[in-house]
């Protein structure tokens, strides 16, 4: 058996494919091709929706939203508007 941890209540899991470098400004405006990268599970709590672009971290820094250790290993934590990316030369 096992129980739900309540820390998840209200969330919900996305399956995640981040975008490579090169479909940064343009991810907004049609939808990106899936990527070679590893897609993920990320714990969703701000209300992404399917083609929502997100931001998300990973690593301890995914639990810190909790009040108290959560077994979590990657959580979105904004969906963006608007995206300027300019390489660094």
């Amino acid at each position: 058996m096992n129980t739900q941890e309540p820390s998840l209540d209200g969330g919900r899991w996305l399956l995640v494919n981040p975008v490579d470098a090169g479909q940064l400004n343009d991810c907004l405006t049609q939808a990106p091709a899936i990527t070679a990268q590893p897609t993920l599970v990320v714990y969703d709590a701000v209300g992404a929706g399917q083609g929502d672009i997100i931001g998300f971290v990973e690593g301890a820094e995914a639990a810190a939203p909790f009040d108290r250790p959560t077994p979590i290993d990657a959580i979105s934590v904004t969906i963006f508007d608007s995206i300027h990316y300019q390489p660094v030369s």
